[in-house]
């Protein structure tokens, strides 16, 4: 065989060899992320009720894999700070999630009542001209005042979400004078009005804090967030509470429950 050939033949087996290795690197990684999958949903739901995961082989056999995929799975949720690894000890638990439930129309302090007390730091409460897309969705006048509020939400004194809040004037007027540390607004605005609140039109996604957020909510800059989008309707259909609300994503996750119609 000339010796150009061997060289050619040489560099094919060497592609053919590195393009392998990859493939196996990315089955190794998919396999780990979808133990991470698994394991987290435990940690979110008190599967590990001692706070300590089992031993790394104990793992590998209940999952039917391999102690490296199981090594990697902890390492992509010691990077998300839900566990940590303690010498003697082993991995544990270092952090939780409270679940915050998609599937009615509540107000934080009632959504999460069975895991602690949620009070409010107003940082900005008053009237302001309403920006055009608050108008519009609140149903004002362009230029109209409404009433914004600012409030840090904590969780057991934990800080878990940067609420930014507009409500109409006529309405927001009465609670300026009212508990907002302690009481939903909510529970205020069905007291205000003497109407049950009805729906509300929720958006939900993933943005990158911004250095504002990022400090009051003392998380990272730049950490993600979950940003929830809602424009809460009286039962007659008045639109009266729109708010901005980041969450911490390292101590909150979102559930509901769906039903496909027929």
């Amino acid at each position: 065989m000339p010796a150009t050939d061997r060289i050619r033949d040489h560099a094919g087996q060497g592609a053919t060899t590195v393009a392998a290795h990859r493939a196996r690197r990315r089955l190794r990684a998919d396999r780990a992320r979808q133990l991470a999958d698994l394991l987290r949903r435990q940690l979110l739901t008190g599967g590990f009720e001692t706070g300590t995961l089992p031993h790394e082989s104990v793992l590998a056999t209940d999952y039917r894999t391999s102690r490296n995929t199981v090594r990697q799975a902890l390492d992509l949720l010691r990077s998300e700070g839900l566990v940590d690894r303690l010498p003697g000890v082993g991995t544990v638990v270092v952090a939780r999630k409270y679940p915050h439930g998609l599937d009615r129309l509540m107000g934080l302090a009632e959504t999460l009542h069975e895991h602690g007390r949620v009070t409010n730091e107003v940082r900005t409460m008053g009237p302001v001209p309403a920006p055009g897309p608050v108008a519009d969705r609140l149903h004002v006048p362009p230029g109209a005042d409404v009433l914004y509020i600012e409030r840090l939400r904590r969780l057991n004194g934990l800080p878990l979400s940067l609420d930014l809040t507009y409500i109409p004037l006529d309405i927001g007027t009465a609670l300026l004078g009212a508990d907002l540390e302690n009481t939903d607004v909510f529970r205020l605005l069905e007291a205000i009005t003497g109407l049950r609140l009805g729906h509300a039109e929720i958006t939900l996604e993933a943005v990158n804090a911004d250095a504002h957020s990022a400090a009051v909510l003392e998380a990272p800059r730049s950490a993600a967030v979950l940003m929830l989008e809602r424009l809460t309707h009286l039962c007659d259909g008045r639109p009266v509470d729109l708010e901005f609300i980041r969450f911490r994503g390292d101590r909150i996750s979102m559930s509901g429950l769906l039903h496909r119609s027929v």
